[in-house]
């Protein structure tokens, strides 16, 4: 097996860029698991597991679950792929965490390929999650609330952009557009060699 066998593709972007259609748009296309933290979690816990059992405790406390619990759910996860073809939603969120995948990838003899960042300006977003709210009865997602969440996904994520844009990983895509069009240039922002 070589590293050719293994892709990792990290997918970002902020609250209501699209993130969650694209990833399972990308990861059907080019074979690749989707993992998510939040899935991940919940299905550990729901499967009674020893780490869904130490994220439980520390969940039910109303604390964020650990850095460590994380990296070894996506340990878990890895361990039993063979090539490591993967699609990360939602992890890494921190340069720690960052730091601690490419450790644990690099264990497997593979590390992140891409980092696809979704660009999608303020006020289009402010728009979508407002349509979203009121399609689902949200009263609670209003205009201020969402730029919040829009500022605090920018100071947490701002440092990872730059992490990976240091290591010439990172890939900004123009997000905006019919869901087709912003899918052809992830595509072509990951390269047909790889596919």
């Amino acid at each position: 097996m070589t590293d050719r066998d293994h892709e990792v593709v990290l997918l970002m972007g902020p609250p209501g860029a699209g993130k969650g259609t694209q990833a399972n748009l990308l990861a059907s296309e080019r074979g690749l698991e989707q993992l998510s933290t939040g899935a991940m979690l919940r299905a550990h816990v729901q499967g009674g597991t020893e780490l869904g059992k130490r994220a439980k405790i520390i969940m039910d406390s109303g604390a964020l679950v650990s850095d460590d619990i994380i990296i070894d759910m996506v340990r878990a996860e890895l361990d039993r792929m063979r090539p490591i073809r993967v699609l990360l939603d939602g992890f890494p969120r921190t340069t720690v965490q960052a730091e601690a995948l490419d450790a644990l990838l690099a264990s497997f003899g593979a590390g992140i390929d891409s980092a696809i960042e979704l660009v999608v300006p303020e006020s289009e977003l402010v728009r979508r999650l407002l349509g979203r709210a009121a399609a689902e009865g949200r009263s609670d997602d209003n205009e201020d609330t969402i730029r919040t969440r829009m500022r605090v996904y920018l100071d947490q994520t701002r440092p990872l952009l730059d992490y990976y844009a240091v290591q010439g990983k990172l890939r900004s895509v123009d997000g905006i557009g019919t869901t087709g069009e912003v899918f052809d240039r992830v595509v072509g922002a990951l390269g047909a060699e790889r596919a």
